[in-house]
């Protein structure tokens, strides 16, 4: 999977290999092709607060919000996915909330951002947790990967 990182000094360089490190084995796991391509955005409280509120009419910052992107001709286009890349959108991440939340949890902060990417990386790949059978499938994915990198609960 390509990653597009942007880090708005809002992590070191040594995160920043943590994450890729974690969205390349994420890939693996679920089987993204690589050419799939995915942006990953690190904002502070006021940007996430503002998207939120723009976006999702929500008035109040959070942890992660996504975008993802979906093809009209995703059928047409699925013939091609082992020669086109495939963008399937962005992940806008607010470390602090992240790290709130961590502690809300009584998580490490790595786990708790891990949890964070990992589940919007399954959302921008289509997953969802609406209904009980879909909340099952991805919640029960997401702890596989998580595991399997080292974030246990």
């Amino acid at each position: 999977m390509e990653l597009n990182l942007f880090a708005n000094n809002q992590i070191d360089g040594k995160r920043i290999k943590w994450v890729e490190d974690l969205v390349n084995f994420t890939a693996d796991e679920l089987k993204i092709s690589d050419l799939t391509e995915v942006s990953i955005h690190f904002v502070d409280i006021n940007e996430i607060h503002r998207i939120n509120k723009e976006y999702r009419n929500t008035d109040r910052p959070t942890d992660v919000i996504s975008f993802a992107i979906e093809d009209e001709e995703e059928e047409f286009m699925d013939q091609f996915d082992d020669i086109l890349e495939h963008d399937i959108g962005d992940l806008f991440i607010c470390k602090e909330v992240v790290d709130n939340h961590a502690k809300e949890y009584e998580h490490s902060f790595d786990r708790e951002l891990g949890y964070t990417i990992v589940h919007g990386i399954l959302h921008l790949s289509g997953y969802d947790h609406i209904k009980p059978e879909e909340e099952k499938e991805m919640i029960g994915l997401q702890e596989k990967v998580l595991t399997k990198f080292g974030l246990e609960k």
